[in-house]
C-alpha cells in the first residue's frame, strides 16, 4: 500500500495537493472523484466529500486524514522533514502569515469576487476578513514585492500553496496581471515538481474531455 491515498479531481484544487505531494516525493496512490458520484471511501474520510482529502496510512491500520489544501501543504512538510520546505525560526512569521493569509483574506476576496459579492459600505468591510477585493490584492502585492519567494530567496511550503492561489488566479483572471506576482509565478513554474505534477493533472483533464 502508498503511504497516502490521495482524493482528488484535477480540476479542484486538488492540483495544489498534488504539487506539495511531488515536493515532498510522497509515495503516494491517487483516487480520482467524480463530482456526482463520491466514493464512500472519501465520505467516509471527510463528510463533507471535498477534495482534495488526504489519508496518511501511519504504519499498520494507523492512519491520519488531512483535508483543507493549506493543512495538507503543511502536514506534508512536516511529515518530510528532510526535503527542507519547512520554514527556519526566524522564516516562521513570514511563512505563517503568508500561507494564512493565502488560505484567508484572498481565498475569500476571489471568491467573492467570482459569486459577484460585494460590500460597499467601509463599516460593513471591517466585519470582512479581507475588507475589499481591490484592498486585499493590493496587501498581498505589498507582501510579495521585494521578495523571490514567501520567506526571502529561499522556497518553502508556504510557496506551494501562496504560489498556487498567484498561478491559478493568473490564469482564470481572479488575481490581476501585475508585474509582481507574473514573475512570482514564473519562478514557481521553474520547478520540477510543479512541471511533474502539472503534467499528471493536465493529462488527466485531457483525457476527460476526449471521453465527454
Amino acid at each position: 500500500m502508498a503511504q497516502y491515498t490521495f482524493f482528488t479531481n484535477p480540476m479542484s484544487r486538488g492540483q495544489i495537493a498534488r504539487w506539495a505531494l511531488h515536493e515532498v516525493g510522497a509515495d503516494y496512490a491517487t483516487e480520482l472523484v467524480d463530482w456526482m458520484n463520491k466514493p464512500a471511501d472519501l465520505t467516509e474520510a471527510n463528510p463533507l466529500g471535498k477534495v482534495p482529502t488526504l489519508v496518511h496510512h501511519h504504519g499498520g491500520d494507523h492512519i491520519h486524514v488531512v483535508t483543507e489544501t493549506a493543512a495538507i501543504c503543511h502536514y506534508l512538510a512536516e511529515m518530510h522533514p528532510e526535503r527542507g520546505l519547512l520554514p527556519l525560526p526566524d522564516e516562521k512569521a513570514d511563512y505563517f502569515r503568508y500561507f494564512f493569509f493565502a488560505a484567508g483574506p484572498v481565498e475569500q476576496a476571489v471568491v467573492s469576487r467570482a459569486m459577484g459579492w460585494s460590500v460597499d459600505d467601509p463599516q460593513k468591510q471591517g466585519m470582512l476578513g479581507y475588507g475589499s477585493y481591490e484592498r486585499a490584492m493590493d496587501t498581498f502585492d505589498t507582501l510579495l514585492t521585494g521578495r523571490d519567494f514567501v520567506c526571502g530567496d529561499r522556497f518553502t511550503m508556504a510557496d506551494v500553496y501562496v504560489g498556487s492561489q498567484v498561478d491559478w488566479g493568473l490564469n482564470f483572471g481572479s488575481i490581476p496581471k501585475r508585474a509582481v506576482f507574473e514573475d512570482y509565478a514564473a519562478r514557481l513554474r521553474e520547478r520540477t515538481a510543479y512541471k511533474e505534477a502539472k503534467a499528471i493533472d493536465m493529462d488527466l483533464i485531457a483525457k476527460a474531455q476526449a471521453n465527454g
